[in-house]
Protein backbone atom coordinates (compact mmCIF):
# COMPACT_ATOMS: atom_id res chain seq x y z
CA UNK A 1 0.00 0.00 0.00
CA UNK A 2 1.35 3.28 -0.93
CA UNK A 3 0.84 6.74 1.17
CA UNK A 4 -1.11 9.72 -0.80
CA UNK A 5 -0.36 8.25 -4.12
CA UNK A 6 -3.10 9.70 -6.64
CA UNK A 7 -5.08 7.53 -9.12
CA UNK A 8 -3.30 9.00 -11.73
CA UNK A 9 0.46 8.46 -10.45
CA UNK A 10 0.81 5.35 -11.96
CA UNK A 11 1.21 4.33 -15.65
CA UNK A 12 -1.37 1.60 -16.04
CA UNK A 13 -3.85 4.53 -14.53
CA UNK A 14 -2.67 6.98 -17.24
CA UNK A 15 0.58 8.64 -15.98
CA UNK A 16 3.35 9.55 -18.34
CA UNK A 17 6.13 11.06 -17.12
CA UNK A 18 6.51 8.90 -13.77
CA UNK A 19 8.37 5.09 -14.36
CA UNK A 20 5.91 2.27 -12.56
CA UNK A 21 6.72 -0.54 -14.95
CA UNK A 22 6.11 -3.28 -12.00
CA UNK A 23 3.04 -1.79 -10.55
CA UNK A 24 2.14 -1.87 -14.42
CA UNK A 25 3.15 -5.60 -15.00
CA UNK A 26 0.78 -6.42 -11.85
CA UNK A 27 -2.32 -3.97 -14.09
CA UNK A 28 -1.48 -6.10 -17.04
CA UNK A 29 -1.37 -9.89 -15.72
CA UNK A 30 -3.92 -9.36 -12.87
CA UNK A 31 -6.89 -7.31 -12.69
CA UNK A 32 -6.87 -3.16 -12.55
CA UNK A 33 -9.97 -1.79 -10.58
CA UNK A 34 -11.34 2.06 -12.01
CA UNK A 35 -14.22 2.14 -9.16
CA UNK A 36 -12.62 0.69 -6.22
CA UNK A 37 -13.05 2.88 -3.29
CA UNK A 38 -10.53 3.79 -0.24
CA UNK A 39 -12.20 3.61 3.70
CA UNK A 40 -11.51 7.04 4.07
CA UNK A 41 -9.85 9.95 2.83
CA UNK A 42 -6.84 10.37 5.42
CA UNK A 43 -4.54 8.09 6.32
CA UNK A 44 -5.68 6.56 9.61
CA UNK A 45 -9.63 6.03 9.02
CA UNK A 46 -8.65 4.46 5.65
CA UNK A 47 -6.06 1.94 7.52
CA UNK A 48 -8.68 0.97 10.35
CA UNK A 49 -10.85 0.66 7.60
CA UNK A 50 -8.84 -1.82 5.96
CA UNK A 51 -8.29 -3.65 9.07
CA UNK A 52 -11.50 -4.28 10.74
CA UNK A 53 -13.81 -4.35 7.53
CA UNK A 54 -15.50 -1.63 9.36
CA UNK A 55 -17.17 1.60 7.37
CA UNK A 56 -15.23 4.46 8.76
CA UNK A 57 -18.41 5.81 10.58
CA UNK A 58 -18.14 2.78 12.76
CA UNK A 59 -14.08 2.98 13.66
CA UNK A 60 -12.71 4.87 16.41
CA UNK A 61 -10.05 6.76 13.39
CA UNK A 62 -12.20 8.97 11.76
CA UNK A 63 -9.71 11.63 11.08
CA UNK A 64 -5.54 12.30 11.48
CA UNK A 65 -4.98 13.69 14.94
CA UNK A 66 -1.57 14.47 15.87
CA UNK A 67 -0.25 12.30 18.90
CA UNK A 68 -3.22 10.12 19.36
CA UNK A 69 -1.67 6.90 20.95
CA UNK A 70 -4.17 4.21 19.67
CA UNK A 71 -7.34 3.71 17.61
CA UNK A 72 -7.47 0.46 17.50
CA UNK A 73 -9.03 -2.00 20.90
CA UNK A 74 -8.51 -4.85 22.34
CA UNK A 75 -12.40 -5.39 21.34
CA UNK A 76 -11.38 -4.99 17.20
CA UNK A 77 -10.69 -7.96 15.54
CA UNK A 78 -8.42 -7.27 12.62
CA UNK A 79 -7.88 -8.63 9.40
CA UNK A 80 -4.77 -10.04 10.61
CA UNK A 81 -6.28 -11.64 14.02
CA UNK A 82 -8.74 -13.57 11.41
CA UNK A 83 -6.14 -14.92 9.23
CA UNK A 84 -3.64 -15.58 12.34
CA UNK A 85 -6.28 -18.28 13.92
CA UNK A 86 -6.83 -19.74 10.55
CA UNK A 87 -2.94 -20.81 11.08
CA UNK A 88 -1.29 -17.99 8.51
CA UNK A 89 2.01 -16.19 10.17
CA UNK A 90 1.19 -12.37 10.07
CA UNK A 91 3.68 -9.68 9.24
CA UNK A 92 3.74 -5.72 8.31
CA UNK A 93 5.76 -3.13 7.61
CA UNK A 94 5.92 0.88 6.89
CA UNK A 95 2.94 3.14 8.51
CA UNK A 96 0.74 1.45 11.32
CA UNK A 97 -0.89 4.65 12.61
CA UNK A 98 -3.16 2.38 14.97
CA UNK A 99 -1.78 2.44 17.84
CA UNK A 100 1.63 3.64 19.76
CA UNK A 101 4.26 1.49 21.02
CA UNK A 102 2.88 -0.11 24.50
CA UNK A 103 -1.10 0.77 23.73
CA UNK A 104 -3.36 -2.39 22.83
CA UNK A 105 -3.62 -0.85 19.42
CA UNK A 106 -0.20 -1.65 18.53
CA UNK A 107 0.79 -4.34 15.56
CA UNK A 108 2.01 -6.92 17.87
CA UNK A 109 -1.58 -6.23 19.80
CA UNK A 110 -3.95 -6.91 16.77
CA UNK A 111 -2.58 -10.44 15.19
CA UNK A 112 1.06 -9.48 13.83
CA UNK A 113 3.28 -11.68 14.53
CA UNK A 114 5.96 -8.95 13.68
CA UNK A 115 5.85 -5.26 12.52
CA UNK A 116 8.54 -3.18 11.38
CA UNK A 117 8.13 0.76 10.99
CA UNK A 118 6.39 3.63 12.25
CA UNK A 119 3.25 2.72 14.70
CA UNK A 120 3.03 6.65 15.49
CA UNK A 121 1.49 8.48 12.45
CA UNK A 122 3.51 11.62 13.01
CA UNK A 123 6.87 9.67 13.70
CA UNK A 124 6.11 8.22 9.62
CA UNK A 125 6.50 11.81 8.55
CA UNK A 126 10.50 11.34 8.84
CA UNK A 127 12.50 9.61 5.56
CA UNK A 128 15.72 9.85 7.72
CA UNK A 129 14.15 9.00 11.60
CA UNK A 130 16.31 8.31 14.50
CA UNK A 131 14.69 5.11 15.12
CA UNK A 132 12.29 2.50 13.57
CA UNK A 133 9.74 0.54 15.87
CA UNK A 134 10.77 -3.07 15.76
CA UNK A 135 7.88 -5.55 17.07
CA UNK A 136 8.12 -5.06 20.72
CA UNK A 137 11.31 -2.72 20.60
CA UNK A 138 13.31 -0.16 18.83
CA UNK A 139 15.61 -0.56 15.30
CA UNK A 140 18.08 2.71 16.69
CA UNK A 141 19.94 4.98 13.64
CA UNK A 142 22.00 6.86 15.19
CA UNK A 143 23.12 10.33 13.62
CA UNK A 144 20.54 9.75 10.97
CA UNK A 145 18.50 12.78 11.26
CA UNK A 146 21.87 14.55 10.72
CA UNK A 147 23.83 12.50 8.23
CA UNK A 148 21.05 10.90 6.42
CA UNK A 149 22.36 7.27 6.41
CA UNK A 150 19.30 5.06 6.24
CA UNK A 151 16.23 5.85 4.11
CA UNK A 152 13.39 4.14 6.28
CA UNK A 153 11.94 2.83 2.95
CA UNK A 154 15.04 0.87 1.99
CA UNK A 155 14.68 -0.44 5.61
CA UNK A 156 11.27 -1.94 5.30
CA UNK A 157 11.90 -3.53 1.53
CA UNK A 158 14.95 -5.26 2.63
CA UNK A 159 12.49 -6.70 6.16
CA UNK A 160 9.70 -7.17 4.10
CA UNK A 161 12.21 -9.73 1.78
CA UNK A 162 13.43 -10.97 4.89
CA UNK A 163 9.79 -11.86 6.70
CA UNK A 164 8.05 -13.46 3.24
CA UNK A 165 11.76 -15.92 2.77
CA UNK A 166 11.15 -17.10 6.71
CA UNK A 167 7.40 -17.41 6.05
CA UNK A 168 7.66 -19.58 2.62
CA UNK A 169 6.98 -22.70 3.58
CA UNK A 170 3.18 -22.41 5.12
CA UNK A 171 0.23 -19.40 4.60
CA UNK A 172 1.08 -16.34 5.03
CA UNK A 173 -0.18 -12.78 5.19
CA UNK A 174 2.25 -9.77 4.50
CA UNK A 175 0.94 -6.00 4.62
CA UNK A 176 3.50 -3.91 3.18
CA UNK A 177 2.22 -0.36 4.77
CA UNK A 178 4.77 2.08 2.83
CA UNK A 179 4.74 5.89 3.27
CA UNK A 180 6.11 6.68 -0.68
CA UNK A 181 4.66 9.13 -1.79
CA UNK A 182 3.70 11.10 1.44
CA UNK A 183 5.42 14.33 2.12
CA UNK A 184 8.26 14.33 4.45
CA UNK A 185 9.04 16.91 7.62
CA UNK A 186 10.34 20.07 5.88
CA UNK A 187 13.79 19.51 8.14
CA UNK A 188 14.79 16.53 6.27
CA UNK A 189 14.25 18.05 2.46
CA UNK A 190 12.79 21.64 1.73
CA UNK A 191 11.19 20.76 -1.28
CA UNK A 192 8.98 17.80 1.72
CA UNK A 193 9.81 14.97 -0.58
CA UNK A 194 13.04 13.64 0.41
CA UNK A 195 14.44 10.93 -1.79
CA UNK A 196 18.15 9.80 -1.51
CA UNK A 197 20.77 11.45 -3.80
CA UNK A 198 21.52 8.43 -6.38
CA UNK A 199 17.60 8.68 -7.42
CA UNK A 200 16.44 9.02 -10.87
CA UNK A 201 14.48 12.21 -13.18
CA UNK A 202 17.51 14.73 -12.21
CA UNK A 203 18.70 15.03 -16.05
CA UNK A 204 15.21 16.61 -16.17
CA UNK A 205 13.83 20.03 -16.48
CA UNK A 206 11.95 19.94 -13.82
CA UNK A 207 11.30 21.63 -10.39
CA UNK A 208 13.02 19.81 -7.33
CA UNK A 209 9.84 18.98 -6.04
CA UNK A 210 8.70 16.80 -8.96
CA UNK A 211 11.72 15.35 -9.56
CA UNK A 212 11.79 13.86 -6.12
CA UNK A 213 8.11 13.06 -5.90
CA UNK A 214 9.04 11.14 -9.35
CA UNK A 215 11.27 9.25 -7.68
CA UNK A 216 9.96 8.57 -4.60
CA UNK A 217 7.18 6.68 -6.48
CA UNK A 218 9.87 5.20 -9.12
CA UNK A 219 11.57 3.87 -6.10
CA UNK A 220 8.61 2.59 -4.87
CA UNK A 221 7.77 0.27 -7.99
CA UNK A 222 10.91 -0.77 -7.59
CA UNK A 223 10.85 -2.62 -4.61
CA UNK A 224 7.05 -3.85 -5.63
CA UNK A 225 8.97 -5.57 -8.24
CA UNK A 226 11.63 -6.91 -5.62
CA UNK A 227 8.97 -8.45 -3.82
CA UNK A 228 7.04 -10.59 -7.10
CA UNK A 229 10.83 -11.22 -8.45
CA UNK A 230 10.89 -13.00 -4.93
CA UNK A 231 7.70 -14.83 -5.40
CA UNK A 232 8.48 -16.01 -8.51
CA UNK A 233 12.48 -17.03 -7.20
CA UNK A 234 10.53 -19.07 -4.34
CA UNK A 235 7.83 -20.58 -6.60
CA UNK A 236 4.92 -18.85 -4.71
CA UNK A 237 3.60 -16.15 -7.59
CA UNK A 238 0.79 -18.97 -8.79
CA UNK A 239 -0.68 -19.58 -4.66
CA UNK A 240 -0.35 -15.68 -3.68
CA UNK A 241 -2.89 -12.80 -3.70
CA UNK A 242 -0.95 -9.46 -4.04
CA UNK A 243 -3.16 -6.69 -4.41
CA UNK A 244 -1.59 -3.19 -4.58
CA UNK A 245 -3.54 0.22 -3.52
CA UNK A 246 -3.32 3.29 -2.31
CA UNK A 247 -4.53 4.44 1.27
CA UNK A 248 -6.34 7.50 -0.06
CA UNK A 249 -6.31 10.40 -2.59
CA UNK A 250 -3.27 12.88 -3.76
CA UNK A 251 -2.35 15.81 -1.12
CA UNK A 252 -3.94 18.99 -3.33
CA UNK A 253 0.04 19.73 -3.21
CA UNK A 254 1.70 17.31 -5.08
CA UNK A 255 3.19 18.62 -8.34
CA UNK A 256 0.65 19.94 -10.65
CA UNK A 257 2.77 18.17 -13.69
CA UNK A 258 1.66 15.06 -12.96
CA UNK A 259 -1.94 15.46 -12.79
CA UNK A 260 -2.27 13.12 -10.00
CA UNK A 261 -5.60 12.74 -9.25
CA UNK A 262 -5.88 11.80 -12.91
CA UNK A 263 -9.82 12.44 -14.69
CA UNK A 264 -10.85 12.44 -10.85
CA UNK A 265 -11.98 15.61 -8.59
CA UNK A 266 -10.57 16.44 -5.52
CA UNK A 267 -7.41 15.21 -3.70
CA UNK A 268 -6.80 13.71 -0.13
CA UNK A 269 -8.96 14.78 2.41
CA UNK A 270 -11.66 15.31 0.18
CA UNK A 271 -15.01 12.72 -0.31
CA UNK A 272 -14.95 13.54 -4.18
CA UNK A 273 -13.66 10.39 -5.68
CA UNK A 274 -10.10 12.11 -6.28
CA UNK A 275 -10.15 11.89 -2.30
Amino acid sequence: MADDLGYGDLGCYGQELIETPNIDRLATEGIRFTQAYAGGPVCAASRSVLMTGQHNGHTAARDNIPHYPAYLKDSDITLAEVLKSAGYRCGGIGKWSLGDPGTEGRATAQGFDTWFGYLNQDHAHYYYPAYLDDDEGRLELPDNIERHTDYSHDLMTERALKFIRGAKEGPFFFYGAYTIPHFSAKSEDPTTYAVPSDAPYTDRDWDQASKNYAAMITRLDRDVGRILDLLDELGLTKNTLVVFTSDNGALPKAPPRFRSAGPLRGFKSSLYEGG
